[in-house]
């Protein structure tokens, strides 16, 4: 003898209706959908885009301050070794090496621990 089997049970998925005879590219509401989606991503991109020209732009003017300042330092690294370059003789007595307030003449770093 053999088993009866249960009928098979349907759910949501196997009803049918009218809508799902439309197919997707033919329904006039999916495509005004698809072109508000659209419109909405790029403005969303064109802000985007904004804010990465901004921070380009503020990273150039960056850049460009830190060279004026590098381009001063070297001007004034150079004058002060054509300084040293000349003979302390020529330069005169006094410009030899300067004391400080006490009588001292300066010896760089000194560390104390």
């Amino acid at each position: 003898m053999s088993v009866p089997t249960p009928a098979r049970r349907r759910g949501l998925n196997d009803i049918r209706t009218v809508s799902s005879m439309i197919s997707e590219t033919s329904n006039p509401q999916r495509k005004y959908l698809k072109l508000a989606i659209l419109s909405m991503e790029r403005a969303r991109r064109t802000k985007e885009c904004e804010s990465a020209r901004q921070c380009i732009h503020k990273i150039d003017a960056r850049v460009a301050e830190i060279d004026a300042e590098r381009t001063e330092l070297l001007k004034s690294a150079q004058q002060d070794f054509l300084q040293e370059a000349i003979p302390p003789q020529a330069r005169g007595r006094e410009a030899g090496r300067a004391n400080d307030a006490r009588g001292r003449v300066p010896s760089g770093f000194k560390i104390k621990y």
